[in-house]
């Protein structure tokens, strides 16, 4: 059981506890563990929704010197704002800017990832929130293109 529960903590970013209790919570069925710790995780991002974004950073990212974004991502603390897993967040969505061209942000959060189309990025950034613990948000991108 200590194995299993280490390797969903891998897998999922959860607490030691937070595996146990949900591998205890399936009976022992890994699979079913990890989905419930991501259940659970997105349930507790949508709680933190409502909690202000006072800092966060600024990403740029240029496609093949003819598309750039410069993307306004937002956080609660200056420790997720240096966090690589938010960089990374960042990162991808510029990225996905890029490919897809929103027209706003509220278009933004119900497209399809492009890296993974089965993922819309409204539940990405969810799941972000819930390994970071704190709320997370697009402010504000724009997209120029030659």
């Amino acid at each position: 059981m200590i194995n299993q529960v280490q390797k969903i903590r891998e897998i999922t970013n959860a607490g030691v506890m937070e595996c146990k209790k949900a591998l205890e919570d399936t009976g022992g069925d890994f699979d079913k563990a990890v989905a419930l710790i991501h259940e659970r995780g997105l349930t507790r991002a949508e709680k933190k929704s409502e909690r202000t974004t006072g800092t966060g950073l600024l990403h740029s990212y240029i496609h093949n010197e003819r598309v750039g974004v410069l993307l306004e991502l937002r956080c609660e603390t200056d420790f997720v704002a240096r966090n690589p897993m938010f960089k990374e967040l960042a990162h991808d969505l510029a990225m996905h800017i890029a490919a897809m061209n929103p027209t706003d942000v509220s278009d933004l959060i119900k497209q399809n990832y492009v890296k993974d189309d089965s993922v819309v990025i409204e539940n990405l950034v969810k799941g972000v929130i819930a390994k970071l613990g704190e709320n997370i948000r697009v402010e504000h991108f724009c997209r120029y293109e030659i």
